[in-house]
């Protein structure tokens, strides 16, 4: 993938492309062969950065939808001259290298999202047609004759029976048929990425969607295809930890030893909390990293509240999918999470796509708050655990107290506020104030 130069700055950063098995893609649209990694270990041997900044988007589209999210958070960032003067203060030889990481992690085509937002509406099957709609999501979310068959019910109801009120049987086995071929699974708080939610109840997230999009306005759910909109959250949730576990932490580990005095910090948004996670736990949680990350920074986390806890107090006896990462020593400075009662994205749609929708509105904002069974960190912070503290976002010139492997929860929604529909506040994360809480993760 090729280099990308951010306009009215002079950073750069390199976009590396993984497919949804992690692997890295080598159809470089710049004609040059090789992959993205490999040409940036052989640049480095004769001009070896100080710092690696790693940034994952989450719910998102194509390339060109990626380059948007990374020139707006890596030109904020560079544009921090006042962090970037503290850490040159702090290390003289300051050296920076930025490298965006692209994954298909996106369920629904370009002419279905709308303004791009993470959870857009839906729009019709008609717009396309049916069988058009079958290919796509097939493609999506796994080509099978299983998924193709489940998926030709669905919009074929769809098409036909858009006023439903109830979700018809035979619609209802078929997205049954659906999730079985998912193979998503339902093991609670304590799973993995796509099996921390309950089983899977199409007439629950039908009538429950229909509930939401009334308080929304409108039918933003999808109708009929609500439920397929909650399938499609988790499988994009399970491949960011594929992605993560299988494509990023062999990345780390490759930068580790390329460069092994550059200090590695990581970003993730929304499902990309769950890749810069996944890449720190690697295969199946418990994998070596050769070399911890200097930082992590998570902001709105569309992962569980709980994936980092060794106990969990609502599951006693279970832990977090996660919950090795900090006693392993993954992450050699502070682990920092921001959550925002404005982000409807993580606050509204998390519990729903996990089927508990009609659960109680808990508020992480009060003095002793009893946190829910299913939420997400981008509401909630990271509980459950005893490395945990929380802080008010500060302004772009303020100061924070962080701690070398703890979790520094960050309440931000006095920052991350603005935005409108379904998905809140979800995507304000360009402003100058996160920007420097990244800054200032790298710098504790």
């Amino acid at each position: 993938m090729p280099f990308q130069t951010i306009a009215g700055t002079s950073a750069t950063y390199a976009l590396l492309a993984l497919d949804a098995a992690g692997n890295e893609r080598s159809d470089d649209p710049d004609g040059i062969a090789g992959r993205m990694s490999e040409r940036l270990l052989a640049q480095w041997q004769a001009a070896a950065p100080t710092d690696v900044f790693l940034w994952s988007h989450g719910w998102q589209g194509d390339l060109p939808a990626a380059r948007i999210q990374y020139d707006r958070w890596i030109g904020a960032f560079a544009r921090s001259a006042g962090d970037e003067q503290a850490m040159r203060a702090r290390h003289p030889d300051f050296a920076i290298a930025h490298i965006g990481v692209h994954w298909p992690s996106q369920p629904w085509g370009d002419e279905e999202l709308g303004d791009g937002a993470s959870f857009a509406p839906l729009a019709g099957p008609g717009t396309q047609g049916a069988q058009a709609m079958i290919d796509a999501y097939a493609q999506r979310l796994g080509d099978t004759p299983q998924v193709r068959a489940a998926l030709a019910v669905i919009f074929e109801a769809a098409r036909t029976q858009a006023d439903a009120v109830t979700l018809p049987d035979p619609v209802r086995q078929a997205y049954l048929q659906l999730d079985q071929a998912l193979a998503l699974g339902s093991e609670g708080p304590g799973g993995d990425a796509g099996a921390d939610r309950l089983p899977f109840d199409p007439a629950a997230s039908f009538a429950e969607a229909n509930q939401l999009g009334a308080a929304f306005g409108g039918p933003v759910l999808g109708g009929l295809l609500a439920p397929l909109r909650q399938l499609s959250f988790w499988t994009m949730k399970k491949r960011g930890q594929t992605v993560g576990e299988c494509g990023v932490f062999p990345l780390l580990n490759s930068i580790g030893d390329a460069l092994p005095a550059a200090r590695i910090h990581l970003m993730g948004h929304s499902f990309g909390a769950v890749v810069m996670s996944a890449a720190l736990g690697g295969p199946g949680g418990t994998a070596a990293l050769r070399r911890p990350a200097a930082s992590c920074v998570l902001v709105q986390g569309a992962m569980s509240l709980w994936a980092y806890a060794p106990d969990i107090p609502v599951r006693p006896g279970t832990a977090g999918y996660c919950h090795h990462v900090l006693p392993d020593g993954k992450v050699s400075g502070p682990l920092v999470v921001t959550r925002s009662r404005h982000d409807s994205a993580v606050g509204t749609l998390y519990p729903w796509a996990a089927g508990v929708a009609g659960q109680v509105a808990f508020d992480a904002t009060q003095a002793s708050p009893t946190y829910p069974t299913f939420g997400a960190i981008g509401a909630f912070g990271i509980q459950g655990t005893d490395a945990a503290t929380d802080a008010p976002m500060q302004p772009y010139d303020g100061n924070y107290a962080m701690t070398a492997g703890k979790v520094l929860n960050i309440e931000a929604s006095e920052y991350i506020c603005n935005g409108s529909g379904i998905a809140g506040a979800h995507n304000d994360i360009a402003g100058p104030e996160v920007a420097h809480l990244i800054w200032q993760a790298a710098l504790a």
